[in-house]
């Protein structure tokens, strides 16, 4: 962290506390929606390989767009118009109860994933700076452990509603309108509280020119090779539910997403802590614990998809936390909304390419040998290119976020 920015603990936890309960609210809104739309794509028709390439396709653009916000943030230093805006966005996920088209639920989906991409370099980077005084591996996990309590309560709403609906989903998707009002005026009360004292120490950050390291590239590659080898919650989902909706138990679906969310929360928490004592060596566990999701998946029968979900929550509690916090260990912070917007563009990417990929394995019914396979061959190359970042393996835990 550049010198001269002073920033006391009260108020990085404050800031920290009270973004992540706009985050919160935030979550109780649109993972409601991702918890759903695989079952509701399925509902108005999409196939497998369809939802893979929507699904993919929204998590690219909501990653990929982050290069051009995040460094328009850098140059801007206008963060919290991003957060504003970006957040707002969240509304499209409430307005697809209003239309059965699939192509307009598409829209909907897609423009969730914009404001998405507009939000998260800027916030990201916000915790970053105040991280400096709590460590950046505590701060993103406390961030993320908050933010997951509402990945937990909105699909348990949004399930509950359909259960006492019988499957109304235009009631459960209008229900969402009620927690997005009050996420738009805790962001309004969390800027008042804390906004413009950030905006002012932000002000003395310099802006950098110098190029990214060669050991952020590696950092990117082998977080992309991470992601390309793991199957997306959503094909675990619509596997789910290829089991529950002939049952007429359609409202089971979200609810398989809450375990996601139940292991995601206290595994940020966790990881975050242990990121500042070991460094980015931590990440050799996510990595290889990425494999196990597609096994379970592949294993078939719902306790099978129940074990995906808890193995695909582990992964992702640290993906959510140490992933972006591994990225304070290589760039300064003139660049790191840059930074971010990259990072994020390769992580998107590797979604999108991991969606197309495993959505093609399940419609064609290919073996557990081949899935397990692909995926266990390109955890192994991302573990070896994470190896080749010699300046995170050699050096302690720094405190540059």
């Amino acid at each position: 962290m550049a010198d001269g920015l002073k920033i006391s603990k009260r108020t990085a936890y404050v800031a920290i506390l009270t973004l992540g309960l706009v985050s919160m609210l935030g979550d109780i809104v649109y993972e409601s929606g991702r918890g759903i739309a695989p079952d509701y794509l399925m509902f108005l028709g999409a196939s497998a390989f369809m939802v893979g390439i929507i699904s993919g396709a929204g998590e690219f653009l909501g990653y990929g767009a982050r290069l051009i916000s995040g460094a328009l943030s850098d140059k801007s230093k206008a963060y919290w118009v991003f957060i504003f805006v970006g957040y707002g966005l969240i509304l499209a996920i409430p307005l697809i109860g209003f239309t059965f088209s699939l192509e307009l639920v598409i829209v909907l989906i897609l423009l969730e994933r914009l404001g998405k991409a507009l939000r998260s370099p800027s916030r990201d980077t916000v915790v970053s700076i105040i991280g400096k005084n709590v460590g950046s591996g505590k701060a993103f996990g406390l961030h993320e452990a908050v933010d997951q309590i509402g990945a937990i309560i909105g699909p348990l709403l949004f399930a509950a509603v359909l259960f006492f609906t019988a499957n109304n989903y235009q009631a459960a998707f209008g229900i969402l309108i009620i927690p997005f009002v009050l996420m738009m005026i805790v962001i309004a009360y969390t800027y008042r509280k804390v906004g413009k004292s950030i905006e002012a120490e932000v002000q003395n950050i310099k802006q950098e020119k110098a190029p990214l390291s060669r050991g952020f590239w590696f950092y990117c590659l082998a977080v992309f090779l991470n992601t390309l080898g793991l199957i997306p919650v959503a094909l675990i989902l619509f596997s789910g539910s290829l089991i529950l909706q002939p049952l007429g138990q359609a409202w089971m679906v979200p609810i398989l997403y809450v375990v996601v969310q139940a292991v995601d929360a206290p595994m940020a928490l966790v990881s975050g802590h242990l990121f500042d004592k070991l460094g980015v060596k931590l990440l050799v566990l996510p990595f290889a614990l990425a494999v196990l999701p597609v096994f379970f998946v592949s294993y078939g029968g719902l306790v099978g998809i129940i074990f995906a979900c808890v193995t695909f929550g582990l992964v992702l509690g640290m993906q959510e936390s140490i992933y972006r916090a591994a990225v304070c260990e290589l760039v300064p912070l003139g660049r790191r909304g840059t930074a971010y917007g990259i990072f994020n563009v390769i992580l998107g990417f590797g979604t999108l390419a991991s969606g197309v990929i495993f959505g093609y394995f399940l419609d064609k019914g290919y073996s557990v040998i081949v899935l397990v396979g692909f995926a266990l061959m390109l955890q192994l190359f991302a573990i070896i290119a994470l190896g080749r970042n010699r300046k995170l393996f050699s050096n302690a835990p720094t405190k540059q976020c």
